[in-house]
Formats: structure tokens, sequence, C-alpha cells
């Protein structure tokens, strides 16, 4: 039960920062999703210095690497979201803001996540 209460309870802030951002940064002029494409980037890295720490001696514990990372970090990014705004650019006939959007999510997202780990592993 404690371990669905961290997940639950970092999920909840990942969820209101992802929001958060949306709300600034996403650009209703251009259409561009800025705030999830920041959310899904910063969530890749964050996850990765998270499961670095978590796997290098130890330095997280369980229950932190739950809240953090299945919690915090799963809340805070989010595919759905992703998908949809592509649908929305797809719909729209904005090809290019597609193409880009989808391309430069996945190549810096996973670049992030190695970038995390790679931080960790030589601190």
């Amino acid at each position: 039960m404690k371990q669905l209460l961290l997940v639950f309870l970092g999920g909840g802030f990942g969820s209101m920062l992802r929001f958060l951002l949306g709300k600034y940064l996403n650009s209703t002029s251009s259409g561009i999703p800025f705030g999830t494409f920041a959310a899904n980037i910063l969530g890749s890295l964050l996850i990765g210095i998270i499961l670095g720490m978590a796997a290098k001696n130890e330095t997280i514990n369980d229950e932190y690497t739950l809240l953090l990372a299945s919690g915090f970090c799963g809340g805070f990014t989010t595919f759905s979201t992703f998908a949809y705004e592509n649908h929305v650019l797809l719909k729209s006939g904005d090809f290019l803001t597609f193409f880009l959007y989808t391309i430069a999510s996945f190549v810096i997202g996973f670049a992030a996540v190695f970038l995390g780990i790679l931080l960790v592993k030589n601190i």
C-alpha cells in the first residue's frame, strides 16, 4: 500500500507541473506544443539521473525511486498528450512541424536519458 501511495503522490506533483508547463509554454499562435516537449525532455533527463543514481551503489532507495521515477516522472511526462498533439498537427496539415516535433522528441528524449545516466556515472 505504501508503494501505491508513493507513486500516487509523485504522479500528482508531476502532473501538476506538466499542466503548468503546458499552460505557460504551449503556443496557441504557432500550435507548437513547447510545454509538452519540455516536460518530456526534462522528464527523460530526470529519469536517467534518478535511475542512474538508484543503480549506482544504490544511492537512491526503492521508495524514493518509486516516488520520483515511477510517480513524478510518470506523471510529468506524457506520451498520450504527445500522440494527440501529433494528431492535431497532422489534421491541420502542418507536416513539417509534425515531423520536427516527433523526431526531436524521440532523439532528444533518448539522448536526455543517456545523458542523465552518464552524468551520474561520472560524479
